[in-house]
């Protein structure tokens, strides 16, 4: 319900204008502490990215010198194997050395000897010298006498009707020795198998 007395105030009259705050020294302190409020967190900012910036150049910094070594240790392990597969045999030659010597003074002894007795002894020993010297070094000879026909060993050269049936299947003459080293087949035996 509306009052005799009042007016009706077009709505524009109505509003009141907002009024600017007043410029008091309490007024421009309240404006001066928010900009000081900014400049520390500019200051902050600015302090942050250097720090980053210090950060990141020394993690480049790291990143470089990792991988100057990784380089480095790939260098040096491929010139290790290089020097390991040129000189791997050394130590294998070195012990052979002396049965070489053997079969030198074997042959000197045939030129001086005429007895056949003394060079067969002496190449016996030569031989088993040398048969020795191949288990040292992890060879093996291939079983072949009696053994059941194994592909993983054996190698047929031929086959041969068995002369009973037990031998069916099994190695009936052995053509050539076979060999591993260290468990790994180096020359397959070549066998003749009974069928």
């Amino acid at each position: 319900m509306k009052n005799k007395h009042t007016k009706e105030q077009p709505e524009e009259e109505l509003e009141t204008p907002k009024e600017a705050t007043p410029e008091t020294p309490e007024a421009n302190a309240e404006v001066s502490a928010e900009e000081n409020a900014d400049t520390p967190k500019t200051d902050t900012l600015a302090e942050e990215n250097e720090r980053l910036k210090a950060e990141a150049e020394q993690l480049k910094k790291d990143y470089l010198l990792a991988r100057a070594d990784l380089e480095n240790f790939r260098k040096r392990t491929l010139k290790e194997k290089a020097d390991l597969i040129r000189n791997g045999g050394e130590g294998c030659l070195k012990d052979i050395l002396p049965v070489i010597d053997d079969f030198e003074r074997g042959m000197q002894a045939i030129a001086s000897n005429a007895d056949v007795e003394a060079v067969k002894k002496g190449i016996e020993l030569i031989y088993n010298k040398f048969k020795s010297y191949l288990e040292q070094h992890g060879v093996k000879e291939i079983p072949t006498e009696n053994a059941d026909f194994d592909t993983e060993y054996h190698e047929a050269v031929t086959t041969f009707p068995a002369p009973t049936p037990e031998q069916k299947g099994k190695v009936i003459d052995c053509v050539q020795k076979g060999y591993t080293m260290n468990d790994k087949v180096i020359r397959f035996a070549k066998v003749v198998v009974g069928e």
